[in-house]
C-alpha cells in the first residue's frame, strides 16, 4: 500500500501542460479533472455524455482554471480513425499533450461466468483495456514531443486479486497492468515519457454504486481523497516511477 496522504503538489505543479482524462463526466475522472485544473493544467474532457462533461467545463472555469476542452467520444464503439481524429484534433487546438489519465470505466453487474454474455466481455474489453491502449498508441506522437509525459491508468481492486463474479470487468482491468509493464519496458530509453497503474480501493463513485448498491457510501472514501496519488504520478515529481502498479 502506498501511502500518498503526505504528498504535497504545489499549486503550479502542473502549469502549462495539457493533460487528457477519459471518463471525466464523474466519478473519479471528475474530481481528477477539477484537481489537475486548480494545478494549472489545461484539461481535456472526455467523456459519452457532453451535458456532463459541460458541467465539470463550467466547475474548471468557475474555480479559475484554464479553459478546458470537450472531445466526447464513445470508446465501446471507437475505432482507430475515431482515436486517430482525438489527438489530430489536439494537435491542432492545442499543439500539445503531457499526460492521459485513462480513467473511463465500464462494467455491467456482478454475475457468475455462465451469464456473462459474450457482448457484455467485448464491450468491457473495449472500453477498459483495448480504449487505453488505442488511445495511448494514437497520442504516442504528441507525448514523445512533451519534455515530462506521464500516462496514468485507473485499474481496479478485483484486476489485482481476483475474485469471483468480476468476470469479464476484472479481467481487462489485469490487462491493464500487462500492458502498463510492456508499454514501460519499451519506453525504458526514452526518459521523457512514463506509465503506471494506479488501485484506488473502495470509493464513493457511480461504479461502485452499481456494483455495491447496498453499501453505507458513507463509509467510503471519497474521491478526493485519491488526488494526491493521482497528482504524484501525472506530475514530474514521479519522473523516476515507470511501469508500477500503486495503491492509492
Amino acid at each position: 500500500m502506498n501511502n500518498f496522504k503526505n504528498y504535497r503538489a504545489s499549486p503550479d505543479l502542473l502549469k502549462d501542460r495539457v493533460i487528457l482524462v477519459t471518463g471525466a463526466g464523474q466519478g473519479i475522472g471528475r474530481i481528477a479533472a477539477l484537481t489537475y485544473a486548480a494545478h494549472g493544467a489545461t484539461v481535456i474532457l472526455h467523456g459519452r455524455r457532453v451535458e456532463k462533461l459541460e458541467r465539470v467545463y463550467d466547475e474548471i472555469e468557475a474555480g479559475g482554471g484554464v479553459q478546458p476542452s470537450i472531445f466526447p467520444l464513445d470508446l465501446e464503439k471507437a475505432g482507430d480513425k475515431d482515436f486517430q481524429a482525438i489527438a489530430h484534433a489536439i494537435k491542432l487546438q492545442l499543439g500539445k499533450l503531457d499526460g492521459i489519465l485513462h480513467n473511463a470505466a465500464l462494467i455491467f453487474s456482478l454475475t457468475p461466468l455462465e451469464n456473462q454474455t459474450l457482448e457484455q466481455w467485448l464491450s468491457m474489453l473495449r472500453v477498459n483495456l483495448v480504449a487505453p491502449f488505442a488511445l495511448t498508441r494514437a497520442c504516442l506522437p504528441l507525448l514523445k514531443a512533451s519534455p515530462d509525459a506521464s500516462v496514468i491508468m485507473t485499474s481496479e481492486t478485483h484486476g489485482h486479486d481476483p475474485a469471483a463474479y468480476w468476470g469479464g470487468f476484472a479481467v481487462a482491468k489485469a490487462g491493464l497492468e500487462v500492458l502498463a509493464k510492456i508499454q514501460a519496458q519499451e519506453w525504458e530509453m526514452l526518459p521523457n515519457l512514463r506509465v503506471n497503474v494506479i488501485i484506488p480501493g473502495p470509493v464513493h463513485t457511480p461504479q461502485r454504486t452499481r456494483t455495491h448498491p447496498g453499501e453505507v457510501k458513507q463509509d467510503l472514501r471519497p474521491p478526493e481523497d485519491l488526488m494526491p496519488g493521482y497528482l504524484y504520478l501525472m506530475g514530474p515529481d514521479s519522473n523516476a516511477v515507470r511501469g508500477q502498479t500503486l495503491f492509492c
